[in-house]
């Protein structure tokens, strides 16, 4: 697990996912395919998906990248395009991001 110190000079950029009702078993079967390659990526700190237990439905993405470099490497991966892009983003209700950093 990767050390708060380290993560302090990344891009952090959070995601929350609303799935529709009827696709999230399927949205959870990408995620899981998606979580590891997106973990492996070279210029990624951090990379968590989790899912709310009181609402299924809703996701939250926790990612802290090197730089805003590593987020556009991120952004145009074979697996961003073919997973999330093609086969998830259809199946969610509702999607928001946004990017940080630490103060």
């Amino acid at each position: 697990m990767a050390d708060v110190n380290t993560l302090k000079d990344g891009l952090i950029v959070t995601a929350f996912w609303e799935a529709k009702p009827e696709e999230v078993s399927a949205l959870v079967d990408i995620i899981r395919r998606f979580l590891p390659q997106a973990q492996a990526e070279p210029g990624v700190k951090a990379f968590q998906i989790h899912q709310s237990l009181t609402e299924p439905t809703k996701f939250f993405f926790y990612e802290v990248f090197k730089d805003e470099a590593a987020f556009a490497e991120h952004s145009a991966s074979e697996h961003f395009k073919t997973l999330i892009l093609g086969q998830a983003l259809p199946k969610l209700a509702k999607r928001e991001r946004t990017q940080h950093k630490f103060v």
